[in-house]
């Protein structure tokens, strides 16, 4: 009975050194009597008893570290306080576990050398514009150590990037009156196109009169002028029917009578003012001497 108890016992502790059950994305390394022998893959696994041990266990997962916050100087010698967060995986099982004794330890000491060695090369202002440039820098600089210790570094991400509050304040200062320039800018901006846009308006309403004018003054013109055209031709018409009138028989008679007529009403009406002294021609036969003067000039008309 004892003997089957131990027996049992025995070969529950075979069964425990000997089958090993690696997990998903893990990878343990195996040392047979104290000296490497290869590494476990996911899956079952069978080692010998006694023999074989389990050294290292190793998750092969993406791993993010927090960066301890610490102290840079720029190269314009201004303070920062600069704090990140690093993610890293192991890649060779084998050189994670002889390469480095702590190698957590030796990339988060490193990501903060790297982090200081880039931040001193640059000016206080470049660092909070070239935060993927000094993110990119840290991770090739830690990278070429890492890989002696069977670890890759995907990425390093700054979290927070801190200067002394007599910094913040001036920045602060700088940035009010750089918006205040602006501004000033923008209204000086505003009022020139303002004064450009009346320009442009009055010197168009100008023009515009001006136009309006010349078209006036062309239209006042023609119109003088039709009206003008229109008169002379109404008394060339008038004098041709005149004219016409005359050559017709008896129209030298009727010219007569109209010219005797008009005649005797320019002496009717200068006899009719009081003022006026009237002299009568001695002889009538002086007014028929006009009249036939008047008709010497018609003739001469046809």
């Amino acid at each position: 009975m004892e003997i089957g108890i131990i027996l049992l016992v025995l070969a529950v502790i075979f069964i425990t050194r000997s089958v090993k059950v690696v997990p998903q994305q893990h990878a343990w390394v195996i040392e047979r009597l104290g000296k490497y022998n290869g590494t476990l893959t996911p899956g079952l696994s069978f080692l010998m008893p006694f023999v074989d041990r389990v050294a290292y266990k190793h998750v092969l997962k993406e791993i993010p570290l927090d960066i301890p916050s610490q102290v840079c100087i720029t190269r314009d010698n201004t303070q920062l306080q600069v704090d990140g967060i690093l993610y890293f995986q192991v890649t060779d099982a084998m050189r994670a576990s002889y390469g480095s004794s702590n190698y957590v330890v030796a990339i988060s000491q490193l990501a903060q050398t790297s982090l200081r060695s880039v931040i001193g090369k640059l000016e206080l202002d470049k660092t909070f514009e070239e935060r993927d440039i000094i993110n990119a820098q840290v991770v090739q600089a830690i990278d070429e150590a890492a890989l002696n210790w069977g670890v890759k570094v995907l990425r390093y991400e700054i979290k927070d990037l801190t200067p002394p509050k007599e910094i913040l304040h001036a920045m602060q200062q700088q940035i009010t009156a750089e918006r205040e320039k602006r501004a000033l800018i923008a209204a000086s901006e505003g009022r020139r196109q303002e004064q450009i846009n009346i320009a442009t308006g009055e010197r168009e309403a100008f023009i515009a009169r001006s136009e309006g004018e010349k078209q006036a003054a062309i239209n006042n013109a023609q119109g003088q002028a039709a009206s003008i055209l229109a008169v002379a031709e109404a008394n060339g018409q008038a004098i041709e029917r005149v004219a016409s009138a005359i050559r017709q028989p008896g129209g030298e008679q009727a010219v007569q009578l109209k010219i005797a007529e008009q005649a005797v009403l320019a002496y009717s009406k200068v006899a009719s003012d009081a003022t006026t002294t009237l002299i009568v021609p001695s002889n009538m036969t002086e007014v028929a001497a006009l009249i036939g003067s008047a008709m010497k000039m018609v003739q001469l008309q046809k």
